[in-house]
């Protein structure tokens, strides 16, 4: 089907901050001249030029002498973009934060919307990102890396509600199985990517990691995405990404050494804080599961402890003692080691 061409044209806006240039520059502006630069309809013009005048209030009209709109006093920036100092900084340094995505399938889009946003404001500042954010870096450690023919496949998926078919490769596992699966969500999390979806197979909402899927194929069977599903829900009770339909309350206890970094973040929507004498603080969660926040919890080393559940603290001990005979006497180098008491707390840095 061949589309309009007023369809196929700029966007709206870009189109009246085309029109505002050639005006502010003093061109000869009149609706055949405009259509040809557009490349739209002499309606489309017309339609343009009375939300510039009538919904912005810029001061244009049209000038019979010359057969041309004009403005009829200077008009130094576009209505549509009133930026204040703070809200600059932050467009800065959101087009900073865009570098820890460079190679992931957003950069791109981003980098296109960030580039439109920053043209309207040029009119009324002028900066040079390069030096202003020379204080300002982002670095995020394990970036996930994902496919972007993959990526591109599940979102088109996802928005037209339509089936998918892919292979699958399990953590851990060397073969890859086959899913069907109705896509419902893609979500980035801890900086990977991951499909939520519900396994037709299994009969079951399933978390998906991009990197892990291959071979996907478009059935183009629509289905009716539940009305009741809500990432937000899914999600509540994951400390990242593994949710469950278990109902845990997590107790740890954290040394005065790295109490502050506790505090200083927001770990999960359910926590609790509590001080504790010397400086130590308690942090109470309530979770679905308990693998991830065990995970969690090894990484601060001895300046954590499990309080409980009791079959997390068990865990924990479990890992632990395992982890001694790695490291022990028994060791690959047949050296005995000692562990330093703050090895746990450099482990934790990067939390």
């Amino acid at each position: 089907m061949n589309l309009p061409r007023d369809q196929l044209s700029r966007p709206p806006l870009e189109r009246m901050l085309k029109i505002h240039e050639e005006l502010r520059r003093g061109a000869l502006v009149n609706c055949t001249k405009l259509m040809k630069l557009l490349e739209v309809s002499r309606k489309t013009v017309v339609r343009d030029i009375a939300f510039m005048r009538d919904r912005l209030d810029l001061p244009l009209e049209f000038d019979p002498q010359i057969q041309a709109y004009r403005y009829t006093h200077p008009v130094n920036a576009f209505p549509t973009v009133h930026v204040t100092e703070g809200e600059l900084l932050a467009l800065l340094v959101a087009q900073r934060a865009l570098e820890q995505y460079r190679g992931t399938p957003f950069h791109r889009q981003l980098e296109i919307a960030f580039g439109k946003l920053s043209a309207g404001l040029r009119d009324r500042i002028s900066f040079s990102p390069a030096d202003e954010l020379r204080a300002v870096s982002f670095r995020n450690i394990g970036l996930g890396r994902t496919d972007l023919a993959v990526f591109n496949a599940l979102s088109g998926a996802v928005l037209r509600q339509e089936e998918v078919g892919f292979s699958y490769r399990k953590p851990g596992e060397t073969r890859k199985s086959s899913r069907r699966v109705r896509p419902y969500h893609l979500a980035n999390r801890e900086n990977l990517w991951y499909l939520v979806g519900f396994d037709l197979e299994r009969e079951a909402l399933r978390t998906f990691a991009l990197p892990r899927i291959a071979e996907v194929v478009l059935t183009r069977v629509p289905f009716a995405r539940p009305g009741d599903f809500s990432p937000e829900r899914f999600f509540a009770s994951a400390l990242g990404v593994l949710g469950g339909s278990g109902n845990y309350e997590v107790v740890i206890h954290f040394t005065a050494a790295v109490a502050e970094r506790i505090r200083e973040r927001e770990w999960h929507e359910s926590q609790e804080m509590r001080e504790l004498p010397g400086g130590a603080l308690e942090l109470r969660l309530r979770l679905g599961a308990l693998s991830e926040v065990g995970q969690w919890v090894l990484g601060w080393g001895t300046a954590a402890e499990v309080i409980a559940p009791a079959e997390l603290r068990a865990s924990i001990r479990d890992t632990v003692t395992a982890l001694a005979r790695t490291y022990g006497a028994a060791s690959r180098t047949g050296k005995t080691v000692p562990l330093r008491p703050e090895f746990g707390l450099q482990g934790s840095k990067s939390h």
